[in-house]
């Protein structure tokens, strides 16, 4: 590596060593360091990656190796791909709890050349985590109120289960309220948690390893070391709660229902009721799927920032969603599950998990079978869905019967989500769900993962789209109404919509001609006009059309086949997205162009052709061309973009993969309306305007086709204006349910 290379590479490490001490942290960024050329370009990026990676992972801004990929795709095709694959490994290893097969999932391609890297260096999931001695689950039994541990005092026992025993307890030092959990081993755990700093997760503040804490010390006597986690504390009670209120209480009561769940547990505990709360004021207002759909949206949205952050759930259940006394729901325990494999011969304690209910395919194929892929991301969506689904109902999606042994049970539970879900629980959905939410749901249970939302910030839009009602109605219309029935419609709509401004500008424009020209030239003179007329339209015209089937090709053809259960990458989805909303503007720039292309090449093809006409009739013909042009610049954009944003654009927007360009794509649109607004309103006096290039003498012969048009220019502005107005609605509705994510 030449000089100028290796200053770069140290130039690059100085400034994150800046960053990092610097009060203002802003990571550097990599493309300023990155020389041009191309192997020197390669392998120095290489090394600017590994540098980045490894300082990112250890500020807790975790970016992936495939996100590099993306950013410099070089990086792809660099001979030390696997090198840098494995320095992410063990850059994430170092805060969260990770297997080698989980993360080897993440990266199919290259899992032989990574798997024989690690092994080289004897590196295993045996340093996953310490699971818990019996003789410490135990000791901790003995634990109760009252006891004081290292700086907490335990003042109210809130559960215990296989992640040890969690208290209420007080910290003398900050003399704040917070959850202890106490145990002994999985110590990468709280490494994971801490690292996680969101909003909708349950914040984790510290761990210690304690000695023999002389107020407990037969309690903490255990063979491992003790280990206490002190983390938020939230009053408001589990989804535990909130379902069984949901079993005993009508879905009408609404977001009052989880309203009573999190009052109930708060009174439980000795909490008072939060007054003037806007949250809970929001939540009240909202019908139960709505309320189902707002606290999904969040925890949508808190699985999205871990998986950004390469840290899997894999053990979603009701007990690990918790609420603040506001309802605010938060996602606790992230990576706590064990990362290795267990076999199928589990024991009781096993059949008796809480979590089976809401483990994925994957889950339960790995549980069957240890050599199985290791569940990703996706897994995470699937336990939502069947989380949020039993929230709706009341009961899980799926009957999951008893069996003799785990296997059986696993067998059985595998077999009945890949069969999907059954007629009998899509029966036992509340009669106001709305058809947007029950297909969100719908996609989060699909057996197969890459059917399922890619993320969580896919799900959440999603998400954000059931609490909106009209984005809802018009990506997930009624079978009845027009917007449904008209789904297929495209082309027909498309030609009615230009055509039929064209047809009335060409009339008015024939009618103006005829008077004003044609009828003074000699019988010779009329032959030629008209053949150059018909020749000139079937030019121009056949351009035209053809220019519109290629730039409108991906959205007929993505959906037409969309509706034939084709399926398509995220990619190819936004630019169909992005090209359905120009569908109005190429409806009306393409016509616009021709006809003032029209209006200067036809003046100029009678000269040549030898008719001779005075030059004010150059005139009259190109100011003619202008009203037209501005007849069909005006009018086919409103019902055609109305079309493709009421019976195209959300068909898109349904398949995910949405995100901020989508919603700068919608205002630029509503911007746009705005022109072809003031278009519209233009054609009435543009029709008075080039009335005023006409002789005196000449205007009896006119004012019939400009007084139609001015007339019927009004009359357009007044239906125009209309459909701007419910345009402008939807575009608005739509841009409200793009979610907006700066990490």
């Amino acid at each position: 590596m030449s000089s100028g290379h290796v200053d770069a590479v140290a130039r690059f490490t100085a400034e994150w060593q800046r960053s990092l001490r610097s009060t203002r942290f802003v990571p550097p960024s990599l493309a300023d360091y990155v020389p041009d050329g191309a192997q020197a370009r390669v392998e120095v990026l290489t090394d600017l990656v590994r540098i980045d990676l490894r300082a990112r992972w250890a500020a807790s801004l975790g970016k992936r190796i495939s996100e590099y990929c993306k950013e410099f795709p070089e990086v792809e095709h660099s001979p030390e791909l696997a090198d840098l694959a494995c320095e992410e490994f063990l850059a994430r290893r170092r805060t969260v709890a990770l297997g080698i097969e989980d993360f080897l999932a993440e990266y199919p391609d290259l899992a032989a050349e990574v798997r024989a890297r690690l092994a080289a260096f004897a590196i295993d999931d045996t340093s996953a985590g310490i699971a818990e001695t019996t003789e410490a689950v135990a000791a901790l039994a003995d634990l109760a109120p009252g006891h004081r541990i290292d700086d907490f005092d335990l003042l109210t026992d809130l559960g215990s289960g296989v992640l040890g025993r969690v208290f209420l307890a007080r910290q003398r030092s900050m003399q704040r309220l917070v959850a202890v959990r106490l145990s002994a081993g999985r110590a990468g755990a709280p490494h994971t948690m801490a690292q996680l700093d969101h909003p909708h997760i349950v914040r984790v503040f510290d761990q210690r390893v304690l000695g023999a804490p002389e107020s407990a010390e037969q309690a903490l006597h255990t063979a491992a070391e003790p280990r206490l986690v002190y983390m938020q504390y939230l009053p408001g009670g589990t989804a535990i709660g909130v379902l069984e209120q949901r079993r005993i209480g009508p879905e009408s009561a609404g977001g009052a229902l989880l309203l009573r769940a999190i009052d109930a547990a708060m009174e439980a505990k000795g909490e008072i009721r939060p007054s003037d709360s806007s949250v809970r004021a929001e939540i009240e207002g909202l019908s139960w799927p709505e309320t189902v759909a707002w606290v999904g949206r969040r925890l949508a949205d808190a699985l999205d920032h871990a998986h950004h952050h390469g840290v899997l759930h894999h053990d979603i259940k009701p007990a690990n969603v918790l609420f603040t006394a506001e309802g605010i729901p938060k996602l606790a325990d992230f990576a706590l599950r064990e990362a290795g494999p267990r076999p199928a011969a589990a024991d009781s304690t096993e059949r008796t998990d809480h979590s089976l209910p809401y483990r994925s395919p994957e889950q339960l194929a790995k549980l069957l079978d240890p050599a199985a892929p290791a569940p990703g991301a996706r897994s995470d969506i699937y336990s939502l869905g069947v989380l949020l689904w039993e929230m709706l109902t009341g009961t899980t999606p799926f009957e999951d019967a008893p069996g003799p042994t785990a296997a059986d049970i696993y067998s059985t539970m595998l077999a009945e989500r890949r069969a999907g879900v059954s007629a009998d629980a899509l029966a036992r959905l509340p009669a106001d769900t709305p058809a947007a939410l029950r297909r969100v749901l719908l996609e989060c249970l699909h057996a197969d993962p890459k059917r399922r939302w890619r993320n969580g910030s896919e799900l959440a839009g999603q998400l954000d789209l059931c609490l909106d009602a009209h984005a809802r109605e018009l990506v997930d219309p009624s079978p009845t109404s027009l917007a449904y029935r008209s789904r297929g419609w495209l082309v027909p709509w498309a030609a009615v919509c230009i055509g039929v401004p064209n047809v009335l500008a060409s009339v008015y424009n024939i009618r103006l001609n005829q008077s004003l020209i044609i009828d003074r030239m000699s019988a010779v003179d009329q032959q030629k006009f008209e053949t150059i007329g018909l020749v000139h339209n079937l030019i121009f015209f056949p351009i035209g059309a053809m220019l519109l089937i290629y730039l409108t090709r991906r959205v007929l053809t993505v959906e037409y086949r969309l509706a034939r259960g084709r399926e398509y990458s995220a990619r190819t989805l936004a630019k169909a997205r992005r090209d359905t909303l120009l569908m109005g503007d190429w409806a009306v720039l393409v016509p616009f162009a021709v006809w003032m292309i029209a209006g200067i090449v036809g003046p100029t093809w009678l000269a040549l052709s030898g008719i001779e006409l005075p030059p004010k009739t150059f005139l009259h013909f190109f100011t003619a061309q202008v009203v037209c042009a501005v007849i069909v610049l005006a009018y086919p954009f409103f019902p055609a973009a109305l079309f493709a944003v009421r019976s195209v654009y959300p068909r898109l927007l349904a398949r995910g993969g949405i995100g901020p360009g989508d919603e700068r794509q919608l205002r630029n649109l509503a911007r746009r309306a705005n022109f072809y607004l003031g278009a519209a309103a233009s054609v009435p006096l543009l029709g008075v305007a080039s009335a005023t290039f006409v002789d005196a003498n000449d205007l009896g012969l006119v004012i019939v086709p400009v007084r139609a048009l001015s007339v019927g220019g009004i009359l357009a502005f007044v239906v125009t204006y209309r459909m701007f107005r419910l345009l402008e609605a939807d575009l608005l509705a739509l841009a409200r349910t793009i979610p907006q994510r700066t990490r």
